[in-house]
């Protein structure tokens, strides 16, 4: 073993650098240490202290030649925009004036069970993000929509799940001048499901019987109907876009007896968000279904099998097809009844083969 009682003791106040002429006049370092003194290094020409604001500097050879370097962190990036804020500040005040209105009792239902201020301020704010973000909804001719008075939107029915029916309602209150409602015309089987029923009852659906059409158009009100029924929602995938049998043309006995002007509307879009490759017939008559499907994603996805496709949408509203002029005892010949019924069907067939056509494609 060596010994080192003989060894020179070296103080760490000897190895320093002597000051020298070239130190005199600079500055030096006063930040302050994480015990509270300063540093007082001396700063270089920059300005800058080694310790407390490293520059990049050569690496030594030992190193493998790497390069120190300063990390410059750029200007903070806002994660949500102002119109985002500006939305979530929109449904904050909402739902504040929501809860207020229900605890108080401030609010009308109709004699069918509408609450307009539930659907505007629960049902839409849930559906607005499928709407503008995730099918990124195009509308045209939405003028063609009256500004006041009754009309009976008639429109092609896919999807599954009938996604459509409550796009083309906010729709015509997002983009229409007069912020109309769309009183919606609901199979018997929706009505009856626990929780939907009453929250589509509360939202301005309807029993779809002539009776309550004819009341609801008389006074004033956008009536929609999806004459297809679940033929047109549950269809396969290879039929898209192919209309089905409109019914016994009950809708336009409705518009004749009231002289309501039919709006036609076409969908582009809802077909491909749950694409039906089969349907399990016996499953559904045991469960009491119209159809049980099998899609794309369901049930190989398991519960991501439930998120719709984001496809592009398109909805476009027709021209009106008056009935005025025909008068109310028109709705008793059975003839003119199909004749304006296939008429309504062709012109909705016509205008999603042109909407099909132009579209650049399914997603985007």
């Amino acid at each position: 073993m060596t010994d080192h009682r003989g060894a020179e003791v070296i103080s760490l106040d000897e190895r320093r650098r002597p000051i020298g002429p070239a130190d005199q006049g600079r500055q030096r370092c006063q930040r302050l240490r994480a015990d509270g003194s300063a540093c007082r290094l001396y700063l270089d020409e920059e300005g800058r202290c080694r310790v407390c604001e490293p520059t990049t500097r050569a690496a030594h050879p030992s190193s493998g030649g790497r390069q120190g370097r300063r990390t410059h962190l750029g200007p903070d990036v806002p994660i949500l925009s102002d119109r985002d804020l500006a939305d979530l500040e929109q449904v904050v005040r909402g739902v504040l004036a929501f809860s207020r209105r229900r605890l108080t009792g401030d609010y009308d239902v109709d004699d069918y069970g509408f609450d307009r201020d539930f659907t505007e301020q629960v049902v839409m704010p849930l559906a607005r993000p499928l709407y503008q973000r995730w099918w990124r909804i195009r509308t045209d001719g939405i003028h063609n929509i009256p500004d006041t008075g009754g009309a009976l939107l008639v429109a092609n029915h896919a999807g599954t799940v009938p996604f459509d029916a409550i796009m083309t309602k906010l729709a015509v209150f997002d983009e229409h001048p007069a912020h109309r409602h769309v009183r919606e015309l609901a199979a018997d089987l929706v009505m009856k499901v626990p929780l939907l029923g009453p929250m589509a009852r509360k939202s301005g659906n309807t029993l779809a019987n002539g009776e309550d059409a004819v009341r609801l158009l008389d006074s004033g009100e956008l009536v929609g109907v999806w004459p297809e029924g679940f033929k047109g929602i549950g269809k396969a995938y290879r039929d898209r876009y192919k209309l089905q049998r409109f019914g016994r043309g009950g809708f336009v006995e409705v518009a004749i007896r009231t002289g309501v002007p039919i709006v036609p509307v076409a969908t582009i879009g809802s077909e491909e968000i749950f694409p039906i490759v089969a349907n399990v017939k016996p499953l559904a008559r045991i469960l009491g279904l119209p159809y049980f499907p099998i899609t794309w994603q369901f049930p190989l996805l398991g519960p991501l099998g439930l998120v719709p496709l984001p496809s592009k949408w398109v909805i476009e509203f027709g021209e009106p097809i008056p009935t005025a002029h025909l008068g109310p005892d028109a709705a008793d010949d059975p003839m003119l009844v199909f004749e304006l019924t296939d008429r309504v069907r062709d012109t909705i067939q016509q205008m999603i083969y042109r909407n099909l056509m132009g579209r650049r494609s399914v997603f985007f």
